[in-house]
């Protein structure tokens, strides 16, 4: 057995009989550092590593990016950051395959992996196998047949998992999540889920640009094309978007086709704005109402439909079966329908009319809206920082911390202490906050914090808790790219229609499967 499955062994077994008892360390590690790989240098890989190194407890062994030029980025900010560290001293490769193959000389414990979202299950899926801890950004991948394979291949190597949705860890967040397990809000059937999203190209334009430029263009240089693509199938590179292109770019985020970041339109690259933004703000309803077995989905709304990349707006309504109640046994939940808009569309006030009469009779920017028969919670940003709570025979919302009912509900998940959002007895957002969502990672690997007795982890997004999260995600994805109405089985991973099923397994290049 590896060091890393004696680890996790160890590290599943201290829980006892504790809600979330703190467990004693596998072996002291002392002043050791984790030997940590990183692969995705800039972006949302800086925002991932960073906290990892300013913490103390990595010694970074490796850099892996595709773009050679983000090694110089990032050390010119972290120069800027004030943070000492020099990026030329650590081995830093193009191709993951190569690092993939050095990982066991250079004693890689653990990696971050913020890539592409095509890329993460090939990475993550190839460490695991050699007993490598992962911390994988959101999505955790892109198709249901990687999320099978992802979902075994932790299990089978007990390493620790945690993905990127770094709300997790608010205060707000895990005390809005105990008031719902509470069952405070009677049956629950329905959940209104929205997004701003998606703020990059994506839609008609997208394909037909991509359509009309099929001899591609000069690569960057610095830029290794082959090792972006990785397992996708092979297609030339196009560079920008000339400024007239009538893209969709609501946000000035740049005229990239592929790279970078605006990749994640595209069907073979990205999961759209339901795989980007849905771990974040179904996070709350999915732990509060323990959701389980998503059993179809329906395409209701759908605006710039093409065979390329996903569409400008959508609405899309998913369906969770009944289940029963690990929280409170005995307790049965019933099915209940979730719909995610995204695009800017959002639910009608008039679901929430308590919110509305305060509130100009606006809906939040983004946000979660569950509705029992007792009452209703509505979280009002991306990550659960805010939210709010009114039961029946309330006037209006307050904060879920200053509810009177809401406040009788017993503790049962522990706040990290390094990621507060509490300041005056109510929620706010504040700087900073994902910052324990990375720590609660390397504790974890160190044998060392609480262990969260829902999840069989002492990481609170392991794979208990991510990989049937990312099951309902992906499964909308497939609504809005084939339309129409969808029923899936899990068990057999299979949909009842041919034209979804095609899409199931990803495309997996020669040379670069895993």
């Amino acid at each position: 057995m590896s060091i890393s499955a004696s680890r996790r062994g160890f590290i599943r077994g201290v829980a006892g009989a504790s809600t979330f008892a703190i467990g004693g360390c596998m072996c002291p590690r002392g002043e050791q550092k984790i030997k940590l790989a990183v692969v995705g240098v800039m972006g949302k890989g800086w925002s991932d590593w960073t906290p990892m190194l300013k913490s103390g407890l990595v010694e970074i062994v490796a850099f892996c990016d595709c773009d050679y030029n983000t090694r110089n980025s990032a050390q010119m900010r972290l120069v800027r950051d004030g943070i000492d560290f020099d990026m030329y001293s650590v081995p830093f490769y193009t191709d993951y395959r190569k690092l993939l193959d050095r990982c066991g000389i250079l004693g890689v414990e653990a990696m971050t992996i913020s890539t592409p979202d095509h890329v993460h299950a090939p990475v993550a899926v190839a460490a695991m196998k050699q007993g490598i801890h992962v911390f994988v950004q959101k999505p955790l991948v892109r198709t249901l047949w990687e999320l099978d394979y992802f979902g075994r291949t932790a299990k089978e190597n007990g390493v620790v998992v945690q993905m990127g949705n770094q709300g997790s860890a608010l205060d707000s967040m895990r005390r809005c999540t105990e008031v719902i397990q509470s069952g405070i809000l009677g049956d629950v059937k329905e959940v209104h889920v929205w997004t701003n999203r998606p703020v990059w190209p994506q839609g008609e334009e997208v394909a037909k640009w991509v359509k009309s430029h099929p001899k591609g263009e000069n690569v960057r240089n610095g830029l290794n094309w082959d090792a972006w693509l990785a397992t996708a199938q092979y297609r030339p590179f196009l560079d920008r978007y000339p400024a007239d292109a009538p893209v969709y770019d609501p946000w000035k985020l740049g005229k990239n086709v592929y790279h970078a970041f605006t990749w994640r339109g595209f069907f073979d690259f990205g999961a759209g704005a339901f795989g980007d933004m849905a771990c974040h703000t179904m996070n709350l309803a999915f732990r509060g109402l323990e959701l389980g077995g998503v059993s179809g989905a329906e395409l209701v709304r759908i605006e710039s439909k093409n065979d390329i990349a996903y569409p400008l707006k959508s609405v899309v309504k998913l369906t969770y079966k009944a289940r029963e109640s690990k929280v409170r046994p005995g307790v049965s939940l019933p099915s209940l329908e979730l719909y995610w808009y995204d695009g800017n569309v959002k639910p009608d006030a008039a679901i929430m009319p308590k919110w509305a009469k305060f509130n100009g009779g606006k809906v939040p920017a983004t946000g979660c809206y569950i509705i029992g028969s007792k009452g209703a919670v509505l979280m009002q940003d991306d990550y659960g920082a805010k939210c709010a709570i009114a039961l029946n025979d309330d006037k209006a919302f307050v904060d879920i911390f200053k509810h009177e009912a809401a406040r009788t509900v017993a503790r049962s998940i522990p706040f990290r202490t390094d990621s507060k959002t509490v300041s005056g007895g109510s929620t706010v957002e504040m700087k900073g906050f994902a910052n324990g969502h990375y720590i609660e990672f390397l504790e974890a690997i160190r044998g060392e914090g609480v262990f969260y007795r829902q999840v069989n982890s002492r990481c609170f997004s392991d794979v208990e808790f991510c990989v049937p999260q990312m099951e309902g995600i992906l499964v909308g994805c497939m609504a809005q790219r084939v339309g129409g109405k969808l029923a899936w089985d899990s068990s057999k991973q299979l949909f009842d229609r041919a034209d979804a099923n095609e899409f199931v397994r990803p495309f997996i290049r020669k040379g670069w499967e895993f």
